[in-house]
């Protein structure tokens, strides 16, 4: 999970220079949709862009910004698969990457995805560019960061709930199993002190019968007896 939140930071920091880069990036769609004669469909999906920077770009600072879009989206793609693989997590977690998943897609449409508070890049952007042209393209990245953020804040949660209570579960059960036993020898012992002491008592009491001096038999006179 660690390395999961550190490779989201690094994203976060290059997509915070791409954001600072907002009007290049836009003048460089400008410029690649008028090379491929394509003014008036909006840019809708990455593969788009993809297509835009490899046969339509003959400038390297348009190159450049467009390049560096699609690599934080390739970055978000490899920590997408990082995050299936870390946790399975449930239905919540689950409908959170796939909303990423679907995001991401080459050819998936961004047309009506829009960025919101705090994010600011829509507000950038002419009403025009917003609605009909630019308004998806540039909500992506943020969306999708936001989504991932929310995915690890909620994993973390749901971890931390169950280790707490696994634990808490076992500090219960503990005293219980270490009481028993105790309660039990005690008992043993003091049975077993109290079969010695009757067994003393008993032998004490067979011994000062039998250490008796003997009885002598009653005088009788000399002579014949008939027994």
């Amino acid at each position: 999970m660690d390395e999961a939140v550190e490779t989201l930071r690094k994203i976060e920091q290059n997509y915070k220079i791409f954001q600072q880069q907002q009007f290049t990036f836009i003048r460089a769609l400008d410029n690649t949709r008028q090379e491929a004669h394509d003014l008036i469909r909006p840019v809708s999906s990455i593969i788009q862009v993809q297509c835009y920077k490899d046969h339509h770009c003959f400038n390297s600072t348009d190159k450049r910004i467009l390049n560096m879009f699609i690599s934080i989206c390739n970055d978000l793609r490899n920590l997408l698969h990082q995050l299936e693989v870390l946790h399975p997590g449930d239905n919540v977690a689950q409908g959170l990457l796939n909303k990423c998943r679907v995001l991401l897609n080459d050819s998936n449409d961004l047309t009506n995805v829009r960025a919101t508070y705090p994010h600011g890049v829509v507000n950038y952007l002419s009403l025009d560019e917003a609605r009909n042209r630019y308004g998806g393209v540039v909500s992506l990245i943020p969306v999708v960061l936001d989504t991932m953020t929310e995915w690890i804040t909620y994993t973390k949660r749901h971890l931390l709930y169950t280790v707490s209570r696994g634990r808490a579960m076992s500090k219960k059960e503990t005293p219980t199993s270490q009481t028993k036993p105790h309660v039990h020898c005690a008992a043993r012992t003091s049975i077993n002190k109290r079969a010695l002491q009757l067994q003393e008592k008993d032998f004490q009491k067979y011994l000062s019968e039998n250490q008796r001096p003997p009885q002598k038999a009653p005088w009788r006179p000399p002579g014949k007896h008939p027994y």
